[in-house]
C-alpha cells in the first residue's frame, strides 16, 4: 500500500519513551502512518527490551508495542545529544515523553521551554500522578496505581485481591494520550493553535473506576470481589458445568431474565418471584439464585449449556486461556493476523481494532537499538565522519 494513503502520513513523532504507556501511543500513531523516532539510550536502549525474552530471543512487551518505529540512540546527558534531539524537535510535530518525574526539565524538554523553542511542536507529557500536586515527585508503575485507584481492591475473590492480568493503568494512559495528540493536531490543523497534552497513569485509570466510583459514594459501600461474578448485575459470571469446565452467562435485562426462567432454567415462575424481580433483588439473593443456576448446570455439560443458553438469546461462552483466545475463529475467519518483522525472525501481530474502511494499517518492522540513527544523523546533515566521533564519543 502506498504510505502516502496513511492518515497520519507527513506527520513525524519523536518520543523519549520506555515500558509500556508512551509506546503504546506512539505505536498507535505510528499504525496510521505517522514517523516516530524512538530515542533510546546508547547500547541498551528501552529497558522494556529485557523484560523477557519469549519472542524470538525479544521481549514481548517491547515486540507488542514498537512496530513501525525508527531507534535512534542518543546520550542526552550530552550537550551535543541534546542538542541532535532538537534539530530533530525543529521538523517534528510531536514530542511524547514518559520520563521519570523532573527528568524532562532537568535536560531542558519542558513544556515551557519547548514552547519558545519550537512553537509548532506539540508536546505529550505522560507521567504517574501529574506533573503538578503532592504526588508529581513520585515514580509510578503500573501495579503502584492499580492499588492506588482502589482496582485491586476490586480485583479477586472474597479471600483475596489480584492485580488484572493487563497492564491496564499504562493501557488507559497510552489510549488517553494517543487520543490527546489526535486531538491536538487536528485542532492545530483546524484553529492553528497548538494545546499541549498532559496524561496520568492514575487520572487515566480514575477514569476508568467511574462506576464503582459513583457506586461506592452513593451507596456506602463499594462493590464486592466476587471472582468472575459481576459485582452489581445477576446472574452475571461464570458457573461449573457437570464435565467440570465453566460457563459464562450474562442476563442484562428482564425479558433475557424472564427468558433463562422460563426456556433454560425450566422455572416459570421465578420470572415473578420477589427475590429476583429486578436486577437489585438478584443481586442481593445472588446465593439462592445462583443454587438454582447450579443445580441446572449440574445436569449438562459445557457444550451442551452453551447451545441451550445461545437458542434462547442469553449472551454465554467458554472461559478461554491464552491459547485458545489466540487459535479464536473470530481472528482467524475476519483476518486479522499480519506478519511483522523482529531482528532475525517474524511474529504474527494482529491488526489495530480501528478498522478505517478502504485504508490498511501499517505494519513495519520492530526495530533494532539504534538502527536507524546512522540515517536520520545523516538526513540532519551530519558527515559520515561526524557520526563516527559521537559513536567513539557514546554520544550515539
Amino acid at each position: 500500500m502506498d504510505v502516502q494513503r496513511h492518515p497520519l502520513s507527513g506527520v513525524t513523532v519523536v518520543s523519549l519513551e520506555q515500558a509500556v504507556a508512551a509506546p503504546y501511543a506512539t505505536r498507535q500513531l505510528a499504525d496510521l502512518g505517522a514517523r516516530v523516532i524512538k530515542v533510546e539510550r546508547p547500547g541498551e536502549g528501552d529497558f522494556a527490551r529485557r523484560y523477557d525474552t519469549t519472542v524470538h530471543g525479544h521481549s514481548s512487551y517491547f515486540v507488542w508495542l514498537n512496530r513501525s518505529k525508527e531507534s535512534l540512540t542518543l546520550n542526552l546527558k550530552d550537550p551535543r545529544g541534546r542538542e541532535i534531539l532538537h534539530q530533530l524537535l525543529a521538523g517534528a510535530d510531536v514530542f511524547v515523553q514518559n520520563l521519570a518525574p523532573g527528568a524532562a526539565d532537568r535536560l531542558g524538554l519542558g513544556t515551557d521551554g519547548l514552547a519558545r523553542r519550537h512553537p509548532r511542536l506539540i508536546p505529550c507529557t505522560i507521567s504517574g500522578y501529574g506533573t503538578t500536586g503532592p504526588w508529581a515527585d513520585r515514580k509510578a508503575y503500573d501495579l503502584l496505581v492499580q492499588c492506588q485507584t482502589g482496582l485491586v481492591s476490586l480485583t479477586g475473590t472474597p479471600e483475596g485481591t489480584a492485580r488484572t492480568g493487563i497492564s491496564v493503568a499504562d493501557i488507559a494512559a497510552g489510549m488517553y494520550a494517543y487520543s490527546g495528540v489526535l486531538t491536538a493536531l487536528y485542532t492545530r490543523a483546524t484553529a492553528g493553535t497548538v494545546h499541549p497534552v498532559e496524561v496520568s497513569l492514575f487520572e487515566a485509570l480514575a477514569e476508568w473506576m467511574g462506576q464503582p466510583a459513583y457506586y461506592t459514594r452513593y451507596g456506602g459501600s463499594q462493590p464486592p470481589r466476587l471472582g468472575t461474578q459481576h459485582a452489581t448485575i445477576a446472574p452475571y459470571g461464570t458457573y461449573r458445568a457437570a464435565d467440570g469446565r465453566e460457563v459464562l452467562f450474562s442476563v442484562q435485562n428482564e425479558r433475557e431474565w424472564a427468558a433463562l426462567c422460563t426456556e433454560f432454567l425450566g422455572r416459570p415462575e421465578l420470572t415473578d418471584d420477589p427475590r429476583f424481580a429486578n436486577g437489585s433483588a438478584r443481586v442481593t439473593h445472588r446465593e439462592e439464585l445462583d443454587a438454582v443456576i447450579a443445580e441446572r448446570f449440574a445436569r449438562s455439560d459445557a457444550d451442551e449449556l452453551l447451545e441451550d443458553l445461545e437458542a434462547v438469546g442469553i449472551a454465554c461462552a467458554g472461559v478461554n486461556d491464552v491459547a485458545a483466545f489466540l487459535a479464536h475463529p473470530v481472528l482467524a475467519a475476519r483476518d486479522r493476523w499480519r506478519e511483522v518483522a523482529v531482528p532475525g525472525a517474524t511474529v504474527e501481530a494482529l491488526l489495530p481494532p480501528a478498522d478505517l474502511a478502504g485504508l490498511a494499517p501499517r505494519m513495519d518492522p520492530v526495530p533494532a537499538v539504534g538502527e536507524h540513527t546512522e540515517s536520520i544523523l545523516g538526513d540532519l546533515g551530519h558527515s559520515p565522519a561526524d557520526i563516527t566521533a559521537l559513536r567513539a564519543d557514546a554520544v550515539v
